[in-house]
């Protein structure tokens, strides 16, 4: 169980570190808006599984809930109702633009993350 958790925080590491480089560096029409928002969930789905080891049944599933959720936030302004529209690392994580693109980008990730847990389970 350690050694899973531990090559969970690795991918974790790595991930994040990817995903900062494609926000800091990476100003394009793809690899940001989209190849981000499917890292992203892939992201959440690592560091779930750092936190919480044991399997967690439909965990893409949940990823998805709360990806979309998040952006159902930005729908609605959280942050501004907040007063929180200048803060900019909670824009950077939260986001501030509500877009279906991404929605369907957290959809295509974990869609990948169900296709990794099946085959995972069926090598079990």
């Amino acid at each position: 169980m350690k050694k899973q958790r531990v090559k969970y925080l690795i991918a974790f590491i790595i991930l994040f570190f990817i995903e900062l480089m494609i926000a800091i560096y990476v100003h394009d029409t793809i690899i940001r808006p989209y190849v981000g928002d499917i890292l992203v969930v892939i992201l959440l789905y690592c560091m779930v599984n750092v936190i919480i080891p044991d399997k967690i049944r439909l965990m893409p599933l949940w990823i998805f809930i709360f990806s979309a959720f998040i952006e159902f936030m930005q729908y609605f302004k959280l942050l501004k109702i907040l007063g929180l529209e200048n803060n900019t690392l909670l824009r950077i994580v939260l986001g501030s633009t509500f877009d279906w693109k991404d929605i369907a980008c957290y959809g295509i990730g974990c869609i990948l993350l169900g296709l990794y847990s099946e085959k995972k389970r069926s090598d079990s």
